[in-house]
């Protein structure tokens, strides 16, 4: 499974790719743990107002998104990159 995260900024952050670096370190930790097999975060690379920022791609096991959601990565990303958020989306698929 692959579990996506898309990410809108807040108009008002100051460096988006200081948070989007900071990201990379936080969810690059998961890569095998919690059934997790590979993470990727990408920068959007056009800059326009009515694009998101960020998509963070997580392949993990179908049945590893509880364990994933209770880990110390999972509540790091909310307790210290929330402030920054406008909004997001999150998509999970098969392929």
């Amino acid at each position: 499974m692959k579990h996506c995260i898309i990410v809108k900024f807040k108009n008002d952050v100051p460096d988006k790719e200081a948070i989007v670096s900071d990201a990379r370190k936080l969810f690059s930790c998961l890569e095998g743990k919690h059934g997790i097999r590979k993470v990727s975060v990408y920068r959007n690379c056009v800059d326009r107002t009515n694009r998101y920022d960020m998509m963070v791609a997580i392949e993990m096991d179908c049945d590893s998104l509880d364990a994933y959601d209770k880990s110390n990565e999972h509540m790091k990303w909310k307790s210290e990159f929330g402030c920054y958020i406008e909004s997001k989306a999150i998509f999970d698929y098969e392929d």
